[in-house]
């Protein structure tokens, strides 16, 4: 079923594992979403981050050798909603970034976004 706020968002997706990203691609499309992306590394993500709006970003922690949060901290400086995937747990993240709503690989895409975009729920933006 399609949730109405979902409908046209535009969603970063920043997932280096080719079928991860092939699979959360297609059911975010199947939401009725936009996907920018997806970008396999930091630079790709924010390149795209310039180039094109976004309503929300789902981002993996750990992209080949290198972490995600140069694109987190460029979401929360424009007050963009985001939300981690990763194995990780919270106490294996920076302090900075404990905060930050968090889905264990392997993730529903669905349930991320819906997160997203709920007003009760809590998640990293710039406000």
């Amino acid at each position: 079923m399609i949730e109405a706020k979902l409908l046209n968002r535009r969603i970063l997706l920043v997932e280096d594992d080719y079928l991860i990203a092939y699979g959360m691609q297609h059911e975010l499309q199947a939401l009725g979403m936009h996907v920018v992306g997806p970008a396999a590394s930091v630079k790709d993500a924010l390149v795209l981050l310039d180039s094109e709006p976004v309503d929300g970003a789902i981002l993996d922690v750990n992209l080949n050798d290198e972490k995600v949060f140069p694109v987190a901290e460029a979401l929360v400086a424009i007050g963009v909603p985001f939300a981690f995937t990763t194995g990780y747990s919270a106490s294996d993240l920076p302090a900075a970034w404990q905060y930050v709503t968090r889905f264990e690989k392997p993730v529903d895409a669905a349930k991320v976004v819906l997160a997203l975009f709920d007003s009760d729920t809590p998640l990293a933006s710039g406000s």
